[in-house]
């Protein structure tokens, strides 16, 4: 079971910060608009006990 979702906002707000905190990716989260130009993709669990009843 997989879900997409993304993090839209304006420049210079704190995106980057928020995908680390997340993720765990270390990705550059610089003081400056347009750090990241790339898009980045990360993983996440999520614990879900109603999945162990399956």
């Amino acid at each position: 079971m997989g879900f997409n979702c993304g993090i839209v906002g304006l420049p210079n707000v704190g995106k980057s910060t928020l995908f680390n905190a997340l993720t765990n990716a270390g990705i550059a989260a610089e003081n400056f608009p347009f750090c990241t130009i790339e898009p980045n993709a990360g993983v996440v669990a999520i614990p879900d006990p109603r999945l162990d009843a399956i």
